[in-house]
């Protein structure tokens, strides 16, 4: 959904010059995604953050921040009572060793 979101987008070839970066896309509602279609256009939408703000223009990466709000919020809706992570908290933090880190598949994770 979010790799035909972008496509749809149309960002400039550069090998022929077309510009169509007034075009609005919006993609998907994120409401009329199921469970498991969200799922996957967040972990894409993650995943492409960090090239899109390193290397995006600057209208990719509001349309990025824009999709990613639409779809985080959709989540949060969804989700109100999702798992907190002890060591994720501002509390479990501090509770952490200075420099310790938390790590996939730790507790606290």
């Amino acid at each position: 959904m979010f790799v035909q979101w972008i496509q749809e987008r149309q960002y400039p070839d550069p090998m022929n010059g077309h510009d169509e970066r007034g075009t609005t896309m919006t993609g998907v509602d994120p409401s009329r995604l199921d469970d498991q279609q969200l799922m996957k256009e967040l972990e894409t939408i993650h995943r492409t953050r960090h090239d899109t703000l390193l290397y995006g223009s600057n209208d990719a990466l509001r349309a990025h921040n824009e999709r990613m709000a639409q779809l985080e919020g959709e989540y949060l809706r969804r989700n109100p009572r999702r798992l907190v992570s002890a060591g994720r908290t501002r509390e479990g933090a501090r509770e952490r060793h200075c420099g310790e880190s938390v790590t996939p598949g730790q507790p606290g994770v």
